[in-house]
């Protein structure tokens, strides 16, 4: 085997030695495989995933009875300002309405095997932080404007 991490081998060391690879992955419970030529992946036993799919919906359901109460709710918006400190720069509302989809983004992951949508609530409230904090920035984003300025180029 190559020089990798403890927890990860190459996809040429797979190839070459798949048993050694797989009884690796049995002792450590997962492991990064690193391919050159495309994303990396993980190979982890089934029942290991599917106990961490339990744990997320077990997890999911729980912010979801909670944020049926008035405490609750206040416990999950009061969490998000600890978890994510960048949601200082949103007002009280906005705290609210990410924390509710944050937890629907959550139930998706757990119920529905959709994994990129909390990623993405995440991204797009961030960035409305990010824009709120900088007053300059947010005082243009409220400029009103007129007329088509055509397409929009996606930025990397």
């Amino acid at each position: 085997m190559s020089a990798q991490p403890a927890d990860a081998v190459s996809f040429s060391d797979l190839s070459r030695n798949p048993r050694a690879v797989a009884e690796r992955t049995r002792r450590l419970g997962r492991l990064r495989v690193t391919h050159r030529d495309g994303p990396d992946f993980y190979l982890t036993a089934a029942e290991a995933e599917d106990e961490r799919d339990e744990n997320l919906l077990t997890a999911s359901r729980m912010f979801i009875a909670l944020s049926r109460s008035d405490a609750g709710t206040r416990a999950v918006e009061l969490a998000v300002t600890d978890v994510f400190p960048w949601t200082r720069h949103l007002s009280a509302g906005e705290r609210s309405a990410f924390a509710a989809e944050l937890i629907a983004a959550l139930s998706d992951a757990a119920e529905l095997t959709i994994d990129g949508k909390a990623r993405e609530v995440i991204a797009g409230w961030r960035a409305t932080a990010r824009i709120k904090a900088d007053i300059r920035q947010y005082q243009q984003a409220l400029t009103a404007t007129d007329g088509d300025y055509g397409p929009a180029e996606a930025l990397g």
